[in-house]
């Protein structure tokens, strides 16, 4: 395809032609682990062994390497596979500075698991520029830290962080940057044309898209990391079957036009939000009177298709908003999100109690809602029904 053509048509038809022989629209899916070799050291196509490279998997990179505007895919088993990856590019005594908001799991991984090996993850509140300079200076020993990890937006409060400024106060320090674009996809946001180094996805959510199949993918444009990063997903085996990378490939066919429905029904659902007495605060880049509109606009090809709230009930909102999410009817009350169906969860009890007492600890009443394909109308009437059904909890 040409880099000319517009995300549209490269979504559709990035990384495959109909087949010559068959003329098979659909790429086959290759389940072999091992390959014939012609003789000792001669590969065909470059395969010997399955978790080292397999033609479904080798086409899932190329296709999101093409989304991105990246050179090198690589892809693993789960988003923490490829987010594990990543952390082996640090070494003992390693500083990483990351996004104050960022997933729990991702926190944990870091936190509870690195820091056992030496590395030291700093939470910032990476929208400030002032810190994230503070955070770069050299400590003690006079040693920068090695890697930026940004979220934006973050989950689950979606802050929206300046990936370009960013990236420059990062290089001059000497760190690398590393994006996760899972809520935005490539559709909505492309980190690696902003100057990042890595873009990181949990291909479970919005790029898989029919919560039917766990993955994870990064993608690059560096060689030295690319190398690196391929000997690490090769040594380490979190790789992701063949099967999987297929069904990763056919949610990719319509990321484009699941992603402008959800965020055209998430954008009316947190306007209408914003006007509920029962509600505190809407967290959503594309309100009105978000701080950081301009930046989201300039940054981003639509704000997406999550949206957080707290419930306006004071010392009572994890009762009030435990209530509520699970009073709804076509909201699921479920982890994960990027689907075409719309989850609901309550982040403190769910996806991010592992940051309880942490400085990334969310509020205790904060919804966090992802918007599916349904009728818009159905939604609101399901949220509406929802309050009224839990308007009675207290703490």
């Amino acid at each position: 395809m040409s880099q000319t053509d517009d995300f549209e048509t490269r979504v559709v038809h990035a990384g495959f032609e109909p087949d010559r022989e068959s003329g098979a629209v659909v790429p086959p899916i290759q389940l072999s682990t091992t390959f014939k070799q012609d003789r000792v050291g001669g590969l065909r196509g470059g395969y010997d062994y399955a978790r080292t490279d397999n033609p479904t998997r080798r086409l899932l990179e190329a296709t999101m390497a093409d989304l991105e505007g990246g050179t090198f895919g690589i892809a693993y088993a789960s988003g923490m596979a490829a987010t594990q990856n990543v952390l082996y590019l640090l070494e003992p005594g390693d500083r990483i500075v990351m996004s104050d908001d960022v997933y729990g799991g991702t926190w944990r991984l870091a936190a509870r698991v690195w820091r056992r090996y030496g590395i030291e993850p700093v939470p910032v509140d990476l929208r400030d520029l002032d810190a994230l300079a503070t955070a770069l200076a050299p400590d003690a020993n006079g040693r920068a830290p090695r890697m930026v990890w940004i979220e934006t937006p973050t989950n689950p409060l979606l802050k929206i962080v300046d990936i370009s400024a960013a990236v420059r106060l990062a290089a001059a320090s000497g760190a690398m940057t590393v994006v996760d674009n899972t809520f935005a996809t490539p559709y909505l946001q492309r980190p690696l044309e902003l100057g990042a180094d890595i873009v990181v996805h949990s291909a479970t959510k919005y790029l898989g898209g029919h919560s039917d199949v766990v993955g994870g993918l990064l993608v690059t444009r560096r060689d030295d990391l690319a190398e690196r990063l391929h000997y690490h997903q090769n040594a380490a085996g979190a790789v992701p079957s063949p099967f999987d990378c297929w069904l990763i490939l056919r949610g990719l066919r319509t990321l484009a036009l699941r992603m402008e429905r959800a965020s055209a029904n998430a954008a009316l659902l947190a306007g209408w939000l914003a006007q509920r007495p029962e509600v505190a605060r809407v967290h959503y880049p594309g309100r009105p009177d978000h701080p950081q509109r301009e930046l989201v606009e300039r940054q981003m090809r639509l704000p997406g298709a999550m949206v957080s709230f707290e419930v306006a009930d004071g010392a009572g909102g994890a009762a009030r908003a435990t209530a509520f999410a699970a009073a709804t009817r076509l909201f699921i009350l479920a982890e994960s999100l990027g689907a075409v169906e719309s989850l609901i969860e309550v982040p403190a009890s769910m996806t991010h109690q592992s940051v309880t007492d942490t400085p990334l600890a969310v509020p205790p009443g904060l919804v966090r809602l992802s918007v599916g394909i349904e009728s818009a109308d159905d939604l609101v009437a399901d949220l509406d029904a929802a309050f009224a059904a839990s308007t009675s909890v207290r703490a």
